[in-house]
């Protein structure tokens, strides 16, 4: 459902989805919203027609998490299966499978502004029932379809004593807010 801010009333509904939704989010261009389920799959549809673009079939287990790339072209999805998978939002195909965390994966977050455009590089945050951030890197010229590399885990971080529940980058890139059950909110330097 899409509602009012002001005034709670429902502008739309989106159906479709054959399990619980458990996470969603808007692309930044505003075109777009992706909701992760159950069942293992992820639904982009389209904010205005309401109607589905793509569904991916990635994972093996529920979708905890699901994340929009600066540029809204690729979706980055955590799941209880283990696995961050990256995926073209247009086509649904998968572009690669990260798997780094003893665990499932309950946050993603993508590094803010322009580094996808300026660098042809993209970092990615994610937290899970590990206790760990986790902070890689991918590249490619971004086009939709077009593979990219995985430039493998940057920079791991442990210093939450449970599992971490959300990630966010700051505005400039440079840091990483991470919270866990532990109590904390931790900061940390990305680069």
């Amino acid at each position: 459902m899409v509602c009012s801010a002001i005034t709670g009333d429902i502008f739309y509904t989106y159906s479709g989805n054959t399990s619980e939704v458990l996470t969603l989010a808007w692309s930044p261009d505003g075109k777009w919203i992706a909701s992760g389920c159950v069942d293992g799959s992820v639904r982009v549809w389209d904010a205005t027609t309401r109607r589905t673009q793509v569904t991916y079939y990635g994972h093996m287990s529920e979708v905890n998490t699901v994340a929009w790339s600066p540029d809204s072209r690729q979706v980055a999805s955590g799941s209880s299966d283990g696995t961050v998978q990256l995926w073209d939002a247009a086509t649904g195909k998968r572009l690669f499978t990260w798997k780094g965390h003893a665990g499932s994966v309950n946050t993603v977050a993508w590094q803010p502004g322009t580094y996808l455009l300026s660098r042809n590089e993209a970092r990615i945050a994610s937290g899970g029932v590990d206790a760990t951030v986790q902070v890689w890197a991918v590249s490619g010229k971004g086009q939709p379809g077009q593979a990219m590399t995985l430039q493998g885990d940057i920079l791991l971080y442990r210093g939450h004593s449970a599992q971490v529940t959300s990630v966010s980058w700051s505005p400039d890139g440079q840091r990483i807010a991470s919270s866990s059950e532990d109590g904390t909110v931790q900061l940390w330097q990305a680069m």
